[in-house]
C-alpha cells in the first residue's frame, strides 16, 4: 500500500521538513540521533501532529492541514514498533497481544494463537515482560504490532537494545517477516549496515531535511552529499578545490589528485578506507604516505597516514586492509594510489 508523506513541523533546534513516497518496499530513514527520524514516524502514526502538510496511506488521508483532517492513531492502520518495545508490564505476553485486537473473543483468541506461533513464542503466553529475554520481548512486541493487521509497518531502531549475536539473528527473522507480510515498511536507523541489509531504498536525513533518497546500492556508490557520505561510513573526507577539469587539491590532506569530470563548485573529495591501492614506488600516480599510527582491529589492520610531501597542515587518512596481508611500522613510507573511479567528488 502506497504511503505519501509531505509534512513540516517546527522542533526546538530545527524545522522538520520531509517529503517522500514508499510503496510495498522497505524504506530506511538513516541519520544521526536527533535528526528527526523518530519524529517523522510519530507524525505518521498520529502520536505527534505536524504544523502543516499531508499524509496519505493508500486511499485514506491520515492528515491534511488544509482540509483539517487528523485521524486518531487507532484509525490509521499503522503498526509501530517502538525502540523500547513498550510492552505493558502488568500484562502477560498473550494479554499484550490480545489488548490491541478488535473483534469478538473468538477472533481475538485466534489471532493471539497465530501471532504466538508465527514468532515461536509458544509456552510463554502467561509470562510477563520482565520474565522475557530481550529477543523474546522484541518478538512479543512485533507479534502485538502484526495482530492489528496494519497496512504500514514502522520500526524505530528495533535492534538497538540487543547484543550483536541476537541482533543478527533477529534481523534475519525480521527481514523474512516483512517480506512475507508484504506491506510497506519504514525503518529508522543510524546503523548503515542494518539499513543496507534490510532496505530497498534509503533516505538520508540531516537536521530534519531529506538530503538524498536512493536505491541503497546507488546511495553507497554515489552518496552525492557530505551528510550522505558520512552516514554511509566514509572515513576519509577532505575539503577540496578544483584546479582544472582533471586536477583538484585536497586541502586537508595537502595533496594534488588527478580525476575526471571534476565538477564546478567542488567542495569535498572522499575515498573509502579500503579503496586505497598499493602502488609501485616511483610510479607516476603513487603518493607517498608516512605511517603515523597502526591500529589492529578484529579482522583488519588500520593505518593512519600523513602525506609525506603534503603542504600545510595535513589531516591523516585511514587505510584499512585484511589483517595479515601486510606489515608496517610507524614511520614507514607507503606509496599509495587513489583510484579515480573510487573517488567521491562532492559539491555540497
Amino acid at each position: 500500500m502506497k504511503l505519501l508523506v509531505d509534512i513540516e513541523k517546527k522542533l526546538r533546534n530545527f524545522s522538520l521538513r520531509v517529503a517522500f513516497e514508499a510503496d510495498r518496499e522497505v524504506l530506511s530513514l538513516l541519520g544521526a540521533s536527533g535528526c528527526g527520524k523518530s519524529m517523522t514516524l510519530k507524525c505518521i502514526a498520529g502520536i505527534e501532529t505536524p504544523d502543516r502538510g499531508r499524509i496519505v496511506l493508500g486511499d485514506i488521508v491520515l492528515y491534511d492541514s488544509e482540509k483539517r483532517i487528523n485521524l486518531p492513531p487507532q484509525e490509521r492502520h499503522v503498526g509501530y514498533l517502538f525502540q523500547n518495545y513498550a510492552l505493558f508490564p502488568h500484562m502477560t505476553l498473550a494479554e499484550n497481544i490480545r489488548f490491541v485486537i478488535r473483534g469478538d473473543k473468538k477472533k481475538k483468541e485466534q489471532i493471539v494463537r497465530e501471532e504466538i506461533a508465527r514468532f515461536s513464542l509458544d509456552g510463554l503466553e502467561d509470562a510477563y515482560p520482565v520474565a522475557l529475554s530481550g529477543g523474546q520481548q522484541q518478538r512479543a512486541a512485533f507479534a502485538r504490532m502484526l495482530a492489528t493487521r496494519p497496512k504500514l509497518l514502522m520500526l524505530d531502531e528495533p535492534f538497538s537494545a540487543l547484543d550483536s549475536y541476537l541482533r543478527w539473528n533477529l534481523e534475519r527473522e525480521l527481514k523474512k517477516i516483512i517480506e512475507d507480510y508484504g506491506a510497506t515498511a519504514l525503518l529508522v536507523s543510524h546503523d548503515r549496515g542494518e539499513a543496507y541489509r534490510l532496505s530497498d531504498r534509503i533516505a538520508v536525513i540531516e537536521k530534519g531535511h531529506i538530503e538524498a533518497i536512493r536505491a541503497k546500492e546507488e546511495l553507497f556508490q554515489h552518496p552525492e552529499t557530505l551528510a550522505a557520505t558520512l552516514l554511509t561510513g566514509c572515513k576519509n573526507i577532505s575539503k577540496a578545490r578544483k584546479v582544472n577539469d582533471g586536477l583538484l587539491i585536497a586541502t586537508d590532506w595537502g595533496i594534488e589528485l588527478e580525476s575526471e569530470d571534476i565538477p564546478d563548485g567542488l567542495q569535498y573529495v572522499a575515498i573509502r578506507a579500503h579503496y586505497f591501492e598499493l602502488a609501485e614506488e616511483g610510479a607516476s600516480d603513487a603518493i607517498p604516505f608516512r605511517v603515523e599510527e597502526v591500529i589492529e582491529d578484529t579482522f583488519s589492520t588500520i593505518l593512519m597516514l600523513a602525506a609525506e610531501k603534503g603542504v600545510g597542515t595535513r589531516s591523516l587518512v585511514r587505510w584499512e586492509f585484511d589483517k595479515g596481508e601486510k606489515t608496517y611500522g610507524i614511520g614507514d613510507i607507503v606509496p599509495l594510489r587513489l583510484p579515480r573511479e573510487k573517488m567521491i567528488l562532492l559539491t555540497r
